[in-house]
């Protein structure tokens, strides 16, 4: 094993869990085995949340400013240390370096907003009667999990772990069990840190972890992040019992490009945002929809992805089964009818040919009702449907049952916003690629690409992770009485 055993991380130590079912976490990249790590149990799960109860009493009354400087070491850390936690996310993930390393940035810059928050979150104070005073401040919710995909070991869980706890929560990961190394790393930083003990911890498992924890009673909300499919699970169960929930499913995103749209620009940043991370993230371009004539645009795209080469700019999926899942799609749409413009299927990379590779892939002439154009990938795949008005194209995207990312490529404002303003998805890009908003505008989708309410990430976690207490005073028995006091 290139790496030591995966274990949990409980009231500040790590410890194996206690069931003798061992898992292998395999190297995407090479087939390598990377490490391994014992499923956990239920009592895992409890001495867990034991210890975790204790810790998080005394960690609300630390004040919001006085948590926040743990996170302004941790962000120098992260820092400090991000080399490091580049090569195990490429390991584990099979991301190429440099796009493991922005997956660090952002986590940084996740951390650097939840340092912020004492701006944010600052109350209110009112007279609202005659010597009668109304205030209103935000309390944790206590306990909180979060249970997180393959596709960014690092990134997404930071979604979640800085704001939960400096808002003043203790907090349990259940990281994906094809990537659960780089969760280690970050249990050391944050201890590093100076983050009292028994606040962050992490329980490794699969099926069985997750329901533990959507059924634990001392756990007081949830965020999920992973297919539709299995967010709406974790949304009906944790729900059912009575637990506060956020969970992000998959995606379909359409890119409209319009006759107009610069070649240069549109063909860039679309294939980035198709074939970067491997295909590999909820915000990648999955469906183009040209409007019209756009020969010259997609002559550019092509020869846009025939740049990328495998094992260098372009990344490995994740596993065997994710490779002959994505190539399955790429032949059934052959025979349908569509075109491959250029075929990723086959993939060797010379020295590595135990690994997990799928190449650049454009699909011509789809049609809407192709499962390629339906459902989720998850590949360096894109789709291309061709219509002739801008209506059509809005059609075909609004009918799509997912809504998490829409962009337009094109030169004309009024046609930009038109789009923005009546695509069906919560984020909107013209003339971007993957239109992710930075902190601290939220990240979240519509439709099935979100179950609960609110934005996982920005303001929006202040009112996931807190509650609001409001106090009515009154001291001054001269200043009178009337139906309000």
């Amino acid at each position: 094993m290139i790496y030591q055993e995966v274990k949990n991380f409980s009231n500040g130590a790590f410890v194996s869990a206690s069931s003798s079912t061992i898992h292998k976490v395999i190297s995407p990249i090479d087939g390598q085995l990377l490490s391994t790590f014992n499923e956990s149990t239920i009592d895992d799960l409890n001495t867990i949340i034991k210890q975790a109860k204790i810790a998080q009493k005394a960690w609300q009354k630390v004040t919001l400013k006085e948590r926040a400087q743990v996170f302004y070491r941790y962000k120098q850390l992260l820092e400090k240390n991000s080399d490091e936690l580049t090569q195990i996310i490429h390991h584990e993930n099979g991301k190429i370096p440099s796009e493991a390393k922005a997956e660090i940035d952002k986590a940084i810059e996740l951390t650097e907003f939840a340092c912020s928050l004492p701006q944010f979150v600052n109350g209110e104070n009112m007279e609202v009667s005659k010597g009668v005073y109304c205030s209103s401040t935000r309390v944790p919710l206590g306990i909180v999990a979060s249970i997180v995909p393959f596709n960014f070991p690092t990134m997404v869980p930071h979604w979640t772990i800085v704001n939960a706890l400096v808002l003043g929560n203790a907090f349990v990961l259940k990281p994906s069990e094809a990537v659960p190394i780089s969760s280690q790393f970050t249990a050391r930083l944050l201890k590093e840190a100076g983050l009292p003990d028994g606040l962050f911890n992490i329980i490794n498992g699969t099926q069985p972890t997750v329901e533990a924890i959507c059924d634990h009673p001392d756990i007081t909300a949830i965020t999920f992040v992973g297919s539709t499919k299995v967010a709406k699970i974790v949304y009906q169960r944790a729900s059912h019992n009575l637990k506060q929930v956020l969970a992000l499913g998959g995606a379909k995103n359409h890119i409209i490009v319009l006759p107009d749209a610069n070649p240069e620009m549109a063909a860039s940043n679309i294939i980035a945002s198709m074939s970067g991370c491997a295909g590999q993230r909820c915000m990648a371009a999955a469906t183009l929809i040209a409007v019209g004539n756009c020969e010259a645009i997609l002559e550019k795209l092509t020869a846009e992805a025939q740049k990328i080469q495998c094992g260098s700019t372009l990344g490995a999926v994740i596993s065997k089964g994710a490779k002959e899942k994505i190539e399955g799609y790429i032949t059934e749409a052959e025979a349908q009818g569509a075109s491959i413009l250029l075929d990723g299927r086959n993939t060797v990379v010379p020295g590595k040919e135990n690994g997990f590779y799928v190449g650049p892939t454009l699909i011509d002439h789809v049609t809407a009702d192709m499962k390629v154009a339906q459902e989720e990938i998850f590949g360096p795949v894109l789709s291309i449907i061709r219509v002739q008005t801008l209506e059509e194209a809005l059609t075909i995207e609004n009918n799509n049952p997912y809504g998490n990312a829409c962009s337009v490529f094109t030169q004309n404002g009024g046609l930009a916003n038109y789009v923005a303003e009546n695509a069906s998805a919560g984020m909107c890009g013209i003339n971007v690629g993957v239109p992710v908003p930075r902190e601290p505008f939220g990240f979240g989708g519509w439709n099935e690409s979100r179950f609960g309410s609110g934005d996982i990430t920005g303001k929006s976690a202040i009112t996931f992770f807190t509650k609001e207490k409001k106090t009515t005073t009154k001291w001054n028995i001269e200043a009178g009485i009337n139906w309000m006091s």
